[in-house]
């Protein structure tokens, strides 16, 4: 038992020195990236501890089409929430270029909108990376627009295949790796874990 407490009290020490010199405050930019579930959950979890501290919370989903979900149903109800569903499906649903190029930059001016907010604490731009990676947008200027908002808001980018200039731009990456998933045993997409 000695031992145990004599660890935990050096660890403590190191940790609280390290929170100690943390000492800068502004608004962060996180990429939530990788091929596992739960990227956008994780965000979604962001935007409910944002909304428990008061705070203002923008979301851009792009891609995806359904406005069906339980995220949906459910953040789209709460006061200081904007969710703005921006997508028309998968690209492999809609198999057509031109037309997800512009579905893209239609949500994208959502974004930048939301984005150049002071009011908006956090924006979650979820799925965008494939936006850039797809070449639906220039990654140029959405990095431009994420660098220029205002200074204290927060910024979760989700989706797989974060580009090396996105990830070099964030505070904060965290890649999601696939383990296993039940979709490859013919188990369907279940309402609230999947949808």
């Amino acid at each position: 038992m000695i031992g145990h407490k004599a660890r935990m009290a050096r660890k403590k020490a190191v940790i609280d020195a390290n929170i100690a010199r943390a000492t800068v405050e502004r608004g962060l930019l996180l990429v939530l990236t990788g091929n596992g579930k739960g990227k956008s959950s994780s965000a979604f979890g962001m935007a409910a501890r944002a909304l428990g501290h008061g705070m203002k919370v923008g979301v851009a989903q792009f891609i995806k089409s359904r406005t069906g979900t339980g995220e949906e149903a459910f953040f789209s109800r709460q006061p200081g929430v904007e969710w703005q569903v921006l997508g028309e499906g998968f690209t492999w649903d809609t198999q057509d270029r031109e037309r997800d190029i512009a579905t893209a930059r239609r949500g994208w001016q959502v974004a930048q909108r939301m984005l150049a907010d002071p009011a908006i604490d956090l924006v979650v731009l979820d799925e965008l990376t494939y936006l850039l990676n797809y070449g639906y947008l220039d990654q140029d200027a959405v990095l431009d627009a994420i660098k220029a908002r205002p200074p204290m808001q927060h910024v979760v980018v989700t989706g797989r295949g974060a580009s090396p200039e996105l990830l070099e731009l964030a505070d904060t990456v965290s890649e999601i790796s696939d383990v296993k998933h039940a979709y490859r045993a013919g188990i369907k997409a279940q309402k609230g874990v999947d949808l």
